[in-house]
């Protein structure tokens, strides 16, 4: 199996997801659909970021 670096458009959602789920938990900022699902969340963020690199550029 050969691994590449995920497209910028996958890093961009990961990150984005990511920093969504840090200022629920840690800025206190509240919003509606990340509030109660942080860690399923977190989930998504990893395996989009994990697909964009077993997968290549999708």
């Amino acid at each position: 199996m050969k691994l590449s670096s995920p497209s910028f458009g996958v890093f961009i959602i990961s990150v984005v997801l990511f920093c969504l789920v840090v200022a629920v938990k840690y800025v206190n900022i509240a919003i509606p659909v990340v509030s109660g699902n942080t860690f399923e969340i977190l989930m998504v963020a990893y395996v989009a970021m994990l697909a964009g690199v077993v997968f290549g550029n999708i």
